[in-house]
């Protein structure tokens, strides 16, 4: 990450401001601790940024920690590309990448220590039983029959159920603490329960997986987290947090801190959401360029710097908002405009022959790659007879406030000359297939001699040497602000979100890196597509627009 990028303050950064001035701590350390059941998201790029930018800023540590407890849900593919990605946006773990499960033999033995202090116990109700024992948020619970099993009683049932002796969903492992509570998560939560699945990490090893309330705070623990930063959701699970640490016995003990979590307009960060969205191929998977994943931005052409000045931008508090699709657009869009090289595709191509210019003639023109910087360099580019001009650029008849093509009218081409249009070809249909031109060959990069003014700029390729290529217009995968408020969610989904046009690129893009951005003068944003192009195809996809069409 660049040192110039500021250094934020929020209310977390104050409380560990006060602990180190307190002598509290002499060390930060921190944890981003994703489950591996899907992929990562713009939300967990917000909590990536906190965790890993603190433990840098403060000159601490940062673990990648995965929370795999529940092994029917989880997967390697989600472990690897949450590694990628948390590199990709510029961070670095500490050591090498834990493991929840690297602690089931600790965490065990803590069950273990509870059961023995009376503070669990097997519990044999259905999972239906448990819901409907626990009461509502203005009915208390009810006690378990099994609540009262003798620590003896408890040892010998949670052995019974580690060794398999139990089926899935017969019984359970409960924290004793009070169904009477205000708060339901301190109603006898579940502590362990029984699944008979492969571990990608453990293999068979277990039948028998902590649950995350108890798991989370332990490992917390285990690897002295001084601030345990989570979302908002989590405030109530606090107080279970801290009664397993109080009760049980272990010399570290951190402390839960909460923050909002990030509302994006237009999008859903719900897994199970974007999880139905891949299932029911509604999008070509959880990089597809629509998501509101890390992968899928990254595919789409969005840097890592656009990211994490967004997260900056939208700070750290404990006030629930929705935060404007625009102002993450407003951040790429701000980066790449600094640092995307420029280049020329016609989306909507129809051809311009310019008949006072030789057939036998290809001109070569030098282009500056950005007209800011200099030391991005130039690059050839050839001009000839036969250009393709954007079908938007032309118009046989319009009025002054149109500045590009206008039978009759000049326009000039972009790093080249002036041309105007004087006659066109239609087809049967009446569809315009030839604009025919001439050029005046003293405008090159220059107004014309005789001192009349050209209003309007418009960009081109040679149809000679230009590449053929496919455009992906992306645009927001909702019609709605809120889709995750809809009863069916799949109901607001916007169904020109993606626009696939056949056009043509200048020949410099033939040897385009996938994800690497350029500015499509007077279009947009562009990267190549890292699952479609290939050697003899290209594929660019639109990252955002010049401007904010949609605040218009």
């Amino acid at each position: 990450m660049s040192e110039v990028e500021a250094r934020p303050t929020n209310f977390i950064r104050q409380i560990i401001d006060a602990d180190l001035a307190d002598g509290k701590y002499q060390t930060i350390q921190t944890r981003f601790p994703p489950e591996p059941n899907g992929y990562l998201h713009i939300g967990h790029a917000k909590a990536i940024c906190l965790n890993f930018g603190i433990a840098q800023d403060y000159r601490g540590k940062c673990n990648l920690r995965f929370d795999d407890t529940n092994p029917v849900k989880e997967d390697v593919e989600y472990v690897e590309s949450i590694k990628h990605d948390v590199q990709w946006l510029g961070f670095h773990w500490d050591g090498e990448v834990r493991y929840s499960s690297d602690y089931f033999d600790q965490l065990y033995h803590y069950a273990i220590e509870l059961i023995q202090k009376g503070l669990a116990y097997v519990d044999e109700l259905s999972a239906e039983e448990i819901r409907e024992y626990r009461g509502t948020l203005t009915q208390p619970g009810k006690n378990s029959p099994y609540r009262d099993r003798t620590i003896d009683e408890n040892l010998s049932l949670f052995n019974k159920m580690k060794n398999g002796g139990f089926e899935e969903g017969k019984a359970c492992l409960r924290a004793k603490i009070d169904m009477a509570s205000p708060f339901i998560v301190m109603r006898d939560p579940v502590l362990y329960r029984i699944k008979f699945a492969n571990h990608h990490q453990t293999g068979d090893t277990w039948c028998i997986y902590p649950m995350y309330d108890f798991t989370h705070c332990i490992s917390d623990a285990i690897e002295n987290i001084t601030h345990s930063l989570c979302t908002l959701e989590f405030q109530d699970n606090r107080r279970l947090y801290d009664w397993v640490l109080d009760n049980i016995t272990i010399a570290s003990r951190p402390h839960q801190y909460e923050f909002s979590r990030l509302n994006l307009e237009y999008a859903i960060t719900s897994k199970r959401k974007l999880n139905l969205l891949v299932s029911e191929k509604i999008v070509d998977g959880w990089n597809d360029p629509r998501m509101p994943t890390v992968s899928g931005m990254r595919r789409r052409g969005y840097t890592p710097a656009s990211i994490r000045d967004f997260c900056q931008r939208i700070g750290i508090t404990k006030q629930e908002n929705t935060v404007e699709m625009s102002t993450l657009e407003f951040c790429v869009r701000e980066d790449l405009n600094q640092n995307a090289p420029r280049a020329m595709a016609v989306l909507d191509p129809v051809k311009v022959i310019i008949e006072n210019f030789s057939e036998k003639l290809d001109e070569v023109l030098t282009m500056p790659n950005h007209p800011n910087r200099p030391e991005l360099g130039h690059r050839d580019v050839a001009f000839t007879r036969e250009i393709f001009i954007d079908r938007a650029d032309f118009r046989e008849e319009a009025n002054k406030n149109y500045k590009r093509l206008v039978l009759g009218k000049e326009v000039r081409l972009r790093n080249a000359y002036v041309i105007r249009a004087d006659r066109v070809e239609k087809d049967s249909e009446g569809n315009i297939t030839t604009i025919y031109c001439s050029y005046d060959p003293t405008t090159l990069n220059k107004n014309p001699e005789d001192g009349r003014k050209i209003k309007g700029v418009i960009h081109w390729v040679s149809a000679k040497f230009a590449l053929p290529a496919e455009i992906r217009l992306y645009d927001r995968l909702f019609n709605t602000p809120n889709p995750g408020s809809a009863d069916d969610f799949l109901s607001t989904i916007n169904t020109d979100s993606l626009i696939i046009k056949q056009g043509f690129v200048e020949p410099s893009l033939r040897d385009s890196k996938a994800e690497f951005a350029y500015q499509f003068e007077r279009e947009g944003y562009f990267c190549l597509d890292s699952k479609y192009a290939t050697a003899d195809k290209l594929v660019f996809n639109r990252t955002v627009g010049l401007r904010d069409s949609w605040s218009e």
